[in-house]
């Protein structure tokens, strides 16, 4: 699939006019030394006169500080909404994310699955999130020449992603940190709703700046879907073309807990490449979409994961699924 992608595209998008129309950001990062990572999103829906703001911060003591809002958005001119904003420093170069508001502190994140229970019985607290992103790896992805998405699976007409670095401070109440650490960003744009896909495994990984993966596997209701990702070597992208995922489930409301994982691409001669993989949750936070009466489950869960050669490295797993008869769908994988 061809693709085509500008330093253009690291700014806002004219609106479309799909109702669904939706445009956002996202980043993640990890310092292993500070025990300390969080992920942060924002997605203007401004069609529906809305936008989507989340902040997720997994403290080294095993709570998460979280905050979801839906503040009004009616233009799809800047990422500023609800505290959150990020800005573009230099395309594809270096970015910067910036949060100032209000916490919810989770001693069990698995409350979260009942989002009104968890904001009105657990504490609040102040929050400050300065961040310095900057690039690891190239840019995978872009918007494709032709159109790639059934209707009504749309999900991202344009994405791209790239391992960063990130440095800063985050703040939560009394106590802060400074964060040094490696993550992923993403950048999409088209219409969405997430009842789009029957289920995806979305996997992001740093072991520092030489090597890092995205392994992404999106199933449909009638078909097998699609697998694929990257696999970040030295200085080389090096895009997959197959993903295998075995999941280990737990509790009744089967969270995902430990993964095992093979990314298979071609080598420059065409040789086979393979790279397998271990992941082992940390903590785990589930979030929870409705629309039209349809339930879906997105499970993110801070992850450590262990190459076949033993190195050692961190990232998420992030598991979406519908939820029908009161079970994620994607249990088989």
């Amino acid at each position: 699939m061809r693709v085509r992608l500008d330093p253009q595209d690291e700014y806002l998008h004219e609106l479309g006019p799909e109702p669904t129309f939706n445009e956002s950001m996202y980043f993640n990062v990890y310092d292993p030394g500070a025990q300390l990572g969080g992920f942060f999103r924002l997605g203007n829906r401004a069609n529906e006169g809305r936008g989507e703001m989340t902040v997720c911060l997994y403290l080294p003591d095993g709570r998460v500080a979280f905050m979801f809002q839906r503040p009004e958005v009616h233009t799809n001119d800047a990422f500023d909404a609800a505290g959150m904003r990020f800005e573009v420093v230099e395309p594809f170069e270096q970015l910067t994310v910036s949060y100032s508001g209000g916490v919810v502190l989770l001693e069990d994140p698995l409350a979260m699955a009942n989002p009104r229970r968890a904001f009105t019985e657990n504490p609040h607290a102040d929050c400050e999130v300065a961040l310095v992103y900057r690039r690891v790896s190239d840019m995978f992805g872009g918007e494709p020449e032709e159109a790639h998405e059934r209707p009504g699976e749309e999900f991202a007409r344009g994405h791209y992603e790239q391992l960063v670095s990130a440095v800063g401070t985050c703040r939560v109440g009394e106590q802060q940190w400074q964060l040094a650490g490696f993550g992923l960003r993403d950048h999409s744009w088209g219409p969405r709703t997430w009842q789009a896909p029957w289920y995806y495994r979305w996997l992001t990984a740093n072991f520092g700046a030489e090597f890092g993966f995205m392994g992404s596997r999106i199933a449909r209701r009638d078909g097998e879907g699609t697998r694929g990702g990257f696999v970040w070597v030295g200085a080389r992208m090096i895009p997959v073309h197959d993903l295998r995922i075995s999941t280990g489930w737990e509790g009744q409301e089967r969270y995902h807990r430990s993964i095992e994982a093979v990314l298979r691409a071609a080598g420059p001669g065409g040789e086979p490449l393979e790279w397998t993989v271990t992941g082992r949750v940390l903590n785990l936070i589930p979030l929870r979409n409705r629309r039209d009466g349809l339930v879906t489950r997105i499970s993110e869960g801070l992850t450590e994961w262990t190459l076949g050669d033993g190195r050692v490295g961190y990232g998420w797993s992030e598991y979406l699924d519908q939820i029908v008869d009161g079970a994620p769908v994607g249990l088989e994988e």
